[in-house]
């Protein structure tokens, strides 16, 4: 990225610089930073650069937001998607803070007022995409700008070893030679160590403070089944969820569009959202999933990350994702407002074998897709582990957790274990005998001494292997072949899902290790709290005041066209219920009410609560 000439930067205006503590209190209505927060803010005011890598919920928002409104000048904020930069932006203008996106969404008129304004110092955030950045017109508009700060939304994105890696990102490297001495962070709620380190590399980074907290994610149950019967298995999952906000990913277009159908006619409201969509319907399902309650978004990995909506309370998978960093994200979408959330996925062998044929025809890198092949199959790992989730997703982002943590299917429901190393070595004998080239049904029906066409072709019926495991279900094997993969003992192809031995097999097949596995059970969901999980605790007066609250929300918001978070969170509403201000004054105590939300909106929810008795 190359840019000529000298940037009015912040150094050329007053040092009119306001307090942090009081920008967070007048202008988002909170008492107190939370974690690192403050920490975070005080240091880019002050002019340092940063990498935070704060979970999603855990509020990098405000990390760039209250820096943006206390230093002079413009904050630039680099940001992926459309999506996520309408709604930040109009969640500032609610909040009375000067702030505007410019990408394609906007006609020309509109583009140019935001250019005026920027010109005339009237903005205090800009919100762009890194495409837009790097362009020669806003590269010669940004050297008559006053810049207080750089935000890299999104970082991983500039890491090749990250799960969303975008080529455009790598040229937000040369924002440091170009605007010397002006504060950059880089922001991310997925990172694995290695991706970290690309991020401070690729970006020139390397003397900046960097604020990690930990990933954990206490309020979002995890539940994970071999899949079955994928949609009957999800239908019992939401059987004790209806009426609340949530997503449901699906691998392939097709499989959007079905499980909507389905979903629809078991009497869930669901919209589908993929990229073959016809724009305009695309646009109609996210608005709708953003502005009302209780919709299901079922959805390919298109969807979600520019989504920014507090409440989704469940963030479910009818296909296995490609990594455990990719899990993390979109599971992640799920209880941003710190309420109890879910996170449901069902999973197959068959998904394995998939994701790795399309690692392997895909156009990247070897090395790189070695790394791809290695998440993938660590990811099946979390899925066949009998111990605690939180603790082995943790553990990959480099984090210890004790285990146990009570809120997710192994600890709640502890699997049962058996010594399966004879059933082990049947299997691995039967997968050398038939070559190491076929998959996981051909190896169950040779097992099970079942006679199919394609075994008596093949002549594998002669071998001594055949029948060998008659005595165990199919079930069971296919259970044993999946465990052993998810390993490391067995390794599954690209080509048909053939199966092959590891040498860490060889221990085994000599009788010097044994093998413990999990004896597969009906397994039901974590059951989190029924919806409105923000009413969960609350006595029976002010579950109702809530939800009278939330109804005066959806009509201004509706009047405004805005999502109705972005009048005041559930969690401000729940306060709200719980406090029943009678005044302003005690109104502007409750978090979550900034100073021009108190102007706006307080009369108006006064009266709701007044009305309540």
């Amino acid at each position: 990225m190359r840019m000529r000439g000298t940037h009015r930067g912040p150094e050329n205006l007053q040092p009119n610089r306001l307090n942090p503590q009081t920008v967070l209190a007048e202008v988002f209505g909170h008492a107190v930073f939370r974690g690192q927060q403050g920490d975070v803010v005080r240091h880019v005011t002050d002019g340092g650069d940063a990498v935070v890598l704060f979970p999603t919920g855990a509020g990098k928002s405000l990390c760039y937001q209250v820096p943006a409104l206390c230093r002079p000048g413009v904050a630039i904020i680099i940001s992926p998607l459309i999506a996520l930069m309408r709604d930040q932006v109009e969640a500032l203008k609610q909040a009375g803070v000067p702030a505007a996106m410019l990408n394609s969404s906007l006609n020309a008129d509109e583009a140019r007022i935001v250019r005026d304004d920027l010109r005339e110092d009237r903005l205090k955030l800009l919100y762009v995409a890194p495409e837009r950045l790097v362009t020669a017109g806003f590269q010669h508009m940004l050297q008559d700008a006053h810049i207080s700060l750089f935000a890299i939304d999104e970082a991983h994105c500039v890491s090749q070893w990250g799960h969303d890696f975008r080529p455009e990102y790598r040229e937000l490297s040369g924002i440091a030679a170009n605007f010397p001495g002006v504060p950059r962070m880089a922001l991310t709620a997925t990172a694995d160590p290695a991706t970290r380190a690309d991020i401070i590399e690729r970006l020139g980074l390397q003397n900046a403070t960097v604020f990690a907290s930990s990933f954990d994610r206490p309020n979002i149950s995890y539940t994970m089944v071999q899949r079955q019967k994928g949609k009957e298995q999800l239908l019992d999952f939401l059987s004790t969820r209806r009426g609340e906000s949530g997503i449901v990913y699906c691998l392939s277009r097709k499989k959007v569009e079905e499980a909507a159908t389905w979903l629809n006619g078991q009497g869930v409201r669901a919209l589908p959202y993929h990229a073959g969509m016809d724009p305009g319907a695309r646009s109609r399902n996210q608005d709708a999933f953003i502005k009302e309650d209780g919709v299901v978004m079922t959805a390919t990995v298109a969807f979600g990350m520019g989504i920014d909506k507090p409440d989704v309370r469940f963030v479910a998978h009818l296909d296995m994702p490609g990594s455990i960093e990719a899990y993390y994200q979109e599971t992640g979408r799920a209880g941003r407002d710190g309420e109890p959330a879910a996170a449901w996925m069902c999973y197959a062998m068959s998904d394995m074998v998939l994701r790795r044929r399309m690692i392997d025809e895909g156009a990247a890198p070897e090395e790189v897709k070695r790394i791809e092949r290695s998440k993938l199959n660590a990811l099946l790992n979390i899925c066949e582990a009998t111990t605690c989730r939180r603790q082995a997703i943790l553990s990959w982002f480099g984090e210890a957790h004790p285990g146990n943590c009570g809120n997710c299917d192994n600890c709640l429901t502890p699997a049962d274990t058996w010594d399966a190393t004879d059933a082990v070595i049947k299997a691995m004998s039967a997968i050398y005998r038939t070559g190491e080239r076929f998959g996981m049904m051909h190896v169950v029906d040779v097992l099970t001494g079942k006679a199919t066409e394609k075994v008596g072709r093949l002549g594998h019926d002669r071998l001594a292997v055949f029948g060998k495991g008659a005595d165990v279900d199919a079930k069971t094997w296919q259970s044993v072949l999946r465990q052993i993969s998810a390993s490391g003992l067995v390794v599954v192809g690209s080509e048909h899902g053939g199966l092959s031995l590891s040498e860490e097999a060889r221990p085994i097949l000599r009788g010097e290790q044994r093998v413990m596995l999990r004896r597969d059970t009906t397994k039901r969901a974590v059951r989190g709290e029924r919806n409105g999980a923000a009413t969960a605790e609350m006595g029976e007066g002010a579950a109702s005041l809530f939800e009278g609250l939330r109804k005066a929300r959806a009509a201004l918001a509706k009047e405004q066209g805005v999502p109705p978070y972005v009048v005041f969170h559930d969690t401000t509403l729940r306060a709200m219920a719980e406090r029943r201000p009678a005044t302003l004054e005690a109104m502007a105590g409750v978090p979550g009410v900034g100073k021009a939300k108190l102007d706006r909106y307080g009369a108006r929810f006064l009266k709701v609560i007044s009305e309540a008795g």
